[in-house]
């Protein structure tokens, strides 16, 4: 059978690739892959029927390389294709417990900051936030949606000095919400603040539980750490989901600890590592 990876079409150029996957594509190509087009400006839009247009019908088994998806658009875009015959190798179900923070935490317990969550709709105010620290340590923490921060807004809409201090809590959160406006991703989450020792983190991609390629977190691309894998390794595989990313760093007292969790089909490969040495490791259906 033939690896089939479906990719995000350039908007500007419908029978394109997205410029920023298109080194990827090319790998697959090259390696006697097959490649589909998807349309995620449509999916974004709520019109699955059309983001899946240019699939050829009964296409099999494939997986989704592209732009982050809300779990409730990955499951339009799971039902799209199965109507016309392809089957996405990674269950919407597993697409949500990887993607978002609520559905792996509680697995990774013990190797990543203690955390707690609300769901909110978009531009909706936090509410009740003193019961939802409750659980949490007093002292410094980071504000974040389901699935992403704002870390280039620090300050404003990300750290907060003390979690307990709730009006600190609810400018930052506020503020956080604000930002996110309509991509606000399912909620709110609180983490405990963990330092870390400043030398990058390391992105590990695993494939079926075991780690297929570790390598460098995009936002250090030149920087290529060396995680130790013994304890995270079990969490993953207890996780059950086929294709994910960890992003590990060292914290400060030398611990290796999991920044976050995210699903491999929408978690962004650095420019210096060679796709293939990814592609090589996803599995081809029966």
């Amino acid at each position: 059978m033939t690896l089939t990876v479906l990719f995000c079409v350039d908007p500007l150029h419908p029978r394109r690739v997205d410029p920023h996957y298109s080194r990827e594509a090319a790998a697959v190509r090259d390696h006697y892959g097959e490649i589909a087009l998807v349309d995620h400006e449509a999916l974004r839009r709520g019109d699955a029927a059309a983001a899946v247009r240019a699939v050829p019908g009964d296409l099999g088994a494939a997986w989704y390389r592209g732009w982050m998806l809300t779990a409730e658009e990955y499951a339009a875009l799971a039902s799209a294709l199965k109507a016309r015959g392809t089957v996405l190798l990674t269950h919407p179900e597993d697409y949500r417990r990887a993607h978002e923070l609520p559905g792996w935490h509680d697995t990774f317990a013990g190797l990543t900051p203690h955390s707690v969550w609300q769901p909110l709709a978009p531009r909706q105010e936090p509410q009740d936030l003193s019961e939802l620290v409750r659980p949490l340590n007093g002292g410094p923490g980071i504000v974040k949606d389901y699935v992403k921060s704002r870390k280039h807004e620090w300050d404003e809409a990300c750290f907060v000095p003390d979690v307990k201090n709730l009006s600190q809590l609810r400018t930052v959160a506020s503020k956080m919400v604000a930002l996110q406006d309509d991509f606000l991703a399912g909620g709110l989450v609180v983490r405990e603040y963990e330092p870390y020792d400043g030398e990058g983190e390391s992105r590990v991609w695993w494939v079926d539980g075991e780690p297929a390629l570790v390598g460098p977190h995009p936002d250090s691309p030149d920087i290529e750490p060396e995680p130790e894998l013994d304890a995270v390794a079990p969490a993953v595989r207890a996780l059950g989901c086929r294709f994910i990313t960890t992003d590990l760093a060292r914290r400060s007292d030398g611990e290796w600890r999991v920044v976050e969790v995210g699903d491999g089909q929408v978690s962004d490969l650095p420019g210096t590592v060679d796709p293939m040495d990814l592609y090589a490791h996803l599995p081809v259906p029966d």
